[in-house]
């Protein structure tokens, strides 16, 4: 079976374009459900009219996917509670030149 620690290095390549930084260090990955062989993924976005929406749902449950032991991700896109900067990482924080 699939661990939740092998999912987010697994998410950790899929890269926002926009600012050239992974999704997890962005603070997008709220949960990690595992049953099994199906993983269910929570994951926010910096707001709700995000042009990288659906692509960034996509390169996420395919990332998945193609993961030992899964046979099916499933990537459902939540904004509650509201992303904010404080979700990144203090690298990505730093990098940005964000102060916290």
């Amino acid at each position: 079976m699939v661990e939740e620690d092998s999912v987010l290095s697994a998410l950790a390549a899929v890269i926002d374009p926009e600012l050239d930084v992974d999704i997890v260090s962005m603070g997008f990955i709220y949960n990690v459900e595992i049953e099994q062989d199906q993983v269910k993924i929570a994951m926010t976005l910096t707001t709700r009219g995000c042009p990288m929406h659906s692509t960034l749902k996509k390169q996420a449950e395919d990332t998945v996917k193609n993961l030992d032991g899964v046979t099916d991700a499933q990537v459902d896109i939540v904004f509650d509670p509201p992303w904010n900067t404080d979700m990144m990482s203090t690298f990505v924080r730093e990098k940005l030149g964000i102060s916290s």
